[in-house]
């Protein structure tokens, strides 16, 4: 592909993205060592438009980090204008296109390329993190719609960090906790949407990584700790050997995982996803439970590591996509759409017409 076609002279896409699909990113990967670069294509095709059509796709982290770097993205509308953004609040990339009225096939392609490696934290070398903004760290202690941090919330995060008194003590009680408490539930519509208040009042803790995650994430901002979620999607097989943490294929339309870190001044932001804990003791081998050996060792990791076969999107909730007319979405993770008439499910690949793949690149 001709690189002049990635290269945007908008601000817009300038703040997207630091870097384009050049040839030297990838070098400048190579040369930093231990990355591997992932390239990943959206193609949606809205099946029935009515009036202007509108549909909406999250891009690449838009900030670089020692586990992940934003090599660039491209995006095209057959018929329509297509652009992107950034949300003012939480930073994420946006891109969209927008197909007036007589359009017969929307069909908006997005292509995004990006460097991962696996992120670690060494509880055994505290004092080495860099200070976060302290705008940050006020945003991931705020409630949201779905995830309050006051009420019932509240009330459970000091139940179980009662006597507690570190930080770090709390937070490894609340992942225990939520690793204890709440199960996979293969019923769950996609990823779940995260209403741990409901959750809580219903004492009905089943859900996947949305409502998983977010359970953690609510439960330490009410304990004034920072946490976050991160929405992503996973984009190549685990190399540590768990299938279920993973994907088979070049086709991961349905591959969407979040995930949660928290912050300590004295090491930065570290990784945990109970959310993946109970996926492998649903889904890896039949007969698992938390006292599996293989789920022991997966619980210990994931908290305080991530494997990078990963994606990661933004940290974004309670969105308000650009231009639309039905209202905000709780997170930006899957693709979105509307017509005139309606908001199209983003849960549902095949009715929408969405096909998300991706491939892995060389880079040496």
């Amino acid at each position: 592909m001709d690189r002049r076609a990635f290269l945007k002279t908008s601000a817009t896409a300038t703040a997207l993205s630091a870097a384009s699909f050049a040839r030297g990113a990838l070098a400048n990967v190579a040369e930093a060592g231990r990355w591997r670069a992932f390239e990943v294509t959206y193609r949606l095709e809205v099946q029935k438009p009515a009036g202007v059509t509108r549909t909406w796709l999250p891009l690449p982290l838009s900030e670089d980090t020692g586990y992940f770097k934003n090599l660039g993205s491209s995006w095209s509308a057959g018929g329509g204008r297509a652009s992107a953004t950034i949300d003012p609040k939480y930073g994420a990339g946006i891109a969209m296109a927008e197909f007036p009225e007589g359009v017969a096939n929307p069909t908006f392609l997005v292509v995004s390329r990006f460097a991962t490696r696996d992120r670690s934290v060494d509880f055994a070398k505290p004092g080495n993190a860099r200070p976060e903004d302290p705008k940050v760290l006020q945003r991931s202690l705020q409630g949201t719609d779905l995830i309050p941090v006051d009420g019932i919330v509240r009330e459970t995060a000091m139940d179980i960090t009662k006597g507690l008194r570190s930080d770090m003590d709390k937070a490894r009680a609340l992942y225990e906790w939520v690793v204890e408490n709440t199960f996979r539930d293969p019923k769950t519509r996609g990823c779940g949407w995260g209403d741990i208040k409901a959750m809580l009042e219903t004492r009905n803790f089943g859900g996947k990584c949305g409502d998983i995650n977010a359970m953690f994430v609510g439960l330490a901002r009410a304990s004034g700790i920072p946490a976050r979620d991160i929405y992503g999607i996973r984009v190549a097989k685990s190399e540590l050997g768990y299938k279920s943490l993973g994907v088979g294929t070049e086709v991961i339309s349905k591959a969407q995982h979040c995930r949660a870190d928290f912050y300590l001044p004295e090491y930065g932001w570290i990784p945990v996803d109970p959310g993946d804990v109970r996926k492998v003791v649903l889904e890896e081998a039949p007969g698992l439970t938390l006292a599996s050996d293989v789920a022991k060792a997966n619980r210990a990791r994931l908290f305080g590591a991530w494997e990078m076969n990963w994606l990661a999107y933004n940290y974004a909730h309670d969105v308000v996509l650009p231009g639309a007319r039905f209202g905000k979405i709780p997170y930006l993770m899957y693709p979105n759409g509307e017509t005139a008439a309606e908001r199209l499910d983003s849960l549902e690949p095949d009715p929408f017409k969405y096909t998300i793949t991706a491939r892995e690149l060389k880079v040496a």
